[in-house]
């Protein structure tokens, strides 16, 4: 029996090299955070030498996750690792004969992408690498194309030169951003998510809105979206959040594909609503040479619609089918959540307030994370402490020392952890195993962007080496000049079509090099261009046939991925009306120096039009609604989305109408109980 006990601990345990690999991973971009002991290049190579060795140790040949890496996992891991040392110690021999290979260069080089190539199929399969690999073939033999699309031709040192060498191309922006803020974010939401964030928001829905109409669903859109805004994957929110929200939807009457598609349109929306959104932002950021500030103000608006949307399509749906609240009593109070995790609040109110201050997203995502590691551990000897006064002492004590970040920097949040550490090492090592596990957490959930970003550098080097984008973007910009529409549907087309099985990031890179600059020469605003893209790449991973964010919550609705990811299309309109409204009226992500009034004009248009949509898809308001009510109701929405002569006036009268006749008709009906009978 022991035996056997033995056993399953060890195989629940991660494999020593991968759980230590994880834990140097993660403690080494905490140390070039804080202090940035190497150059940013070195940083860059070491990140990607780290993201071969985790991969390589959890996947197989196949791409399926195994519990003990094979020979060949672990000697292709360390080997990886080892040739981002190549790029340290000869770091200034590589500036000095940039662009001429040696023999050494051609085997690092070579070896550096054949591995990117691999680790990236075997944790993504072969949709990004795929792209890429076309990129590539395209430097390699473009010169043989015909039209416009063939360029000069160039060989291969200059590809391997330009990808494997050069700050544009694995080693370029995406890189640098995942190795600096999307990492630190990343371990950000891993603290507080082993920390109990998760059970602190779910009770803090279940308080707020569990008794009301379709309370659980409401429940859903509120923990998963907060949930979201902090650790940066939809689909991973998906698999976490919806353990708990999806089993509580269909308990309480909803259909399992509405159940499940609720859970992926809320995760899928954390990565729009500010201020982390998925660590896209700081991407955009660093793309478009803009202030993070201004992007998360411009994001504000369309993700508020965008929640109230899939609230609003919750409570229809409860309406319609009759679904109650839990009962009182049986809903935890947000009160008593609040004064059992306040604490847990703090980090997220102070990274806010420091993003809105101006400061870098690197300073706040680092004081943040400081500050959420010196709660976990202050919480932890706190709570031996039995007397109030003596408690209140150790917390003020324990400021006091923080407060010395003013003078000493990050050393002496470092040295006040260390010191927390030492105290509590003896007393309760649950604490500590909770931080070591974020550390470990984090690094995995690192992977899949950090790879991401690297592979994708091959798009971007391709791009830049050719000029590719140019041409790309002429052809839309002559597409435009007839209709501004058109040039639309094409880029919101491209965007779906390449994030079908790619992650965010890298869709947003992609579409961003190559159909947002058309946009901009269109006349669309900077960053209205960029959000259009990015708004649609979200989008991708709801739409079949792949919607990724659907078939993870497949298993647990017990569903058909294909039927969730119709019914989250209904749900997440918003996310399709919005980036079209924003590009003929900028004033909805505040863009073009919008006045108050304009402001508030276009905020109520796309509020109204996406209480349409829900009531037509839905068939609900009051009461049921009929067939001609849903369709001229959808219509309605249709109209205040356009831009044309008048089309706003004709879009709020037939609403009117329409809302004043349901209205009347159903003035006299019972209302709909709120919450099931005791």
């Amino acid at each position: 029996m022991e035996q056997s006990e033995q056993s399953k601990q060890s195989l629940s345990r991660p494999f020593w090299l991968l759980f230590y690999g994880a834990l140097a991973f993660s403690t080494f971009q905490l140390i070039t955070a804080a202090f940035s002991p190497v150059s940013t290049t070195v940083v860059r190579a070491l990140h990607v030498g780290f993201l071969f060795l985790l991969i390589y140790c959890q996947y197989d040949l196949r791409g399926v996750k195994q519990e003990r890496p094979s020979w060949l996992g672990i000697t292709l891991g360390l080997l990886g690792l080892g040739l981002a040392f190549y790029h340290w110690i000869y770091e200034g021999e590589l500036i000095l004969r940039a662009g001429e290979l040696n023999q050494w260069d051609w085997i690092i080089g070579i070896a550096t992408l054949i591995l990117v190539f691999d680790a990236s199929r075997r944790m993504m399969g072969w949709a990004l690498p795929g792209i890429c690999l076309a990129f590539l073939a395209y430097s390699l033999f473009g010169e043989y194309l015909p039209g416009s699309f063939q360029h000069r031709g160039y060989d291969l040192e200059q590809v391997i030169s330009q990808l494997a060498f050069g700050t544009e191309g694995l080693y370029g922006t995406p890189t640098y951003v995942s190795s600096g803020y999307i990492f630190l974010f990343i371990l950000f939401g891993a603290f507080l998510e082993q920390a109990g964030m998760l059970k602190l928001f779910n009770d803090l829905a279940l308080g707020l809105v569990g008794s009301s109409r379709g309370g659980p669903g409401k429940v859903s859109v509120i923990s998963s979206g907060l949930m979201g805004t902090i650790n940066g994957s939809g689909v991973a929110n998906v698999v976490s959040t919806g353990q708990f929200t999806i089993p509580l939807m269909k308990r309480f009457g909803y259909r399992s594909e509405f159940a499940g598609a609720v859970e992926a349109t809320s995760s899928m929306g954390g990565q729009i609503m500010p201020p982390v959104m998925g660590a896209v932002a700081f991407i955009m950021a660093e793309t478009i040479n803009v202030p993070y500030l201004d992007i998360t103000k411009a994001a504000l608006i369309p993700a508020l619609l965008y929640f109230f949307t899939v609230f609003w399509m919750v409570h229809l749906e409860a309406g319609r089918a009759g679904l109650m609240g839990l009962a009182k009593e049986d809903c935890p109070s947000p009160l008593a959540a609040l004064r059992a995790r306040w604490y847990l609040l703090l980090p997220l109110v102070v990274l806010v307030a420091l993003l809105f201050s101006g400061f870098t997203p690197l300073f706040s995502g680092m004081v943040g994370l400081a500050l959420t590691v010196v709660l976990i551990l202050g919480s932890g000897l706190a709570s031996r402490i039995s007397a109030t006064l003596w408690r209140v002492m150790f917390w003020l004590g324990l400021g006091v020392a923080c407060a010395t970040f003013n003078q000493y920097g990050i050393t002496a949040i470092f040295v006040v952890v260390t010191v927390l550490v030492v105290l509590i090492f003896g007393r309760d090592r649950g604490v500590l195993k909770t931080a070591v596990d974020a550390l470990y957490h984090g690094a995995l959930h690192a992977l899949p962007v950090g790879i991401a970003c690297a592979l994708v550098g091959v798009i971007i080097g391709v791009i830049s080496l050719t000029g590719v984008a140019t041409t790309v973007a002429g052809h839309i910009i002559d597409l435009g000049e007839h209709s501004l529409m058109l040039s639309l549907l094409l880029t919101m087309l491209t965007c779906l079509v390449l994030g079908m099985g790619i992650p965010t990031i890298p869709n947003y890179i992609i579409t961003s090099s190559i159909a947002a600059p058309a946009l901009l020469d269109l006349g669309v605003p900077l960053i209205v261009s960029h959000m259009f893209v990015f708004y649609f790449g979200i989008m991708a991973d709801l739409t079949p046939p792949v919607a990724l964010a659907a078939f993870a919550a497949s298993p647990i609705a017990r569903a058909s991925g294909m039927a969730i990811g119709m019914k989250a299309l209904q749900i997440a309109i918003a996310g399709f009306l919005v980036p079209f409204m924003a590009v003929y009226d900028p004033a909805l992500m505040l863009q073009g120096d919008p006045t108050w009034t304009a402001i508030v004009y276009i905020s109520i248009k796309a509020l109204l039009a996406v209480t349409l949509w829900g009531m037509g898809s839905i068939g609900f308001w009051r009461g049921r609604l009929a067939w001609w009510e849903r369709i001229a109701m959808i219509a309605a929405a249709c109209v205040l989305v356009v831009k044309l002569p008048y089309s706003d006036e004709l879009g709020f009268a037939i609403a009117l109408v329409l809302l004043a006749q349901h209205w009347w008709r159903w003035r006299n009906a019972a209302p709909v109980p709120t919450q099931s009978p005791t």
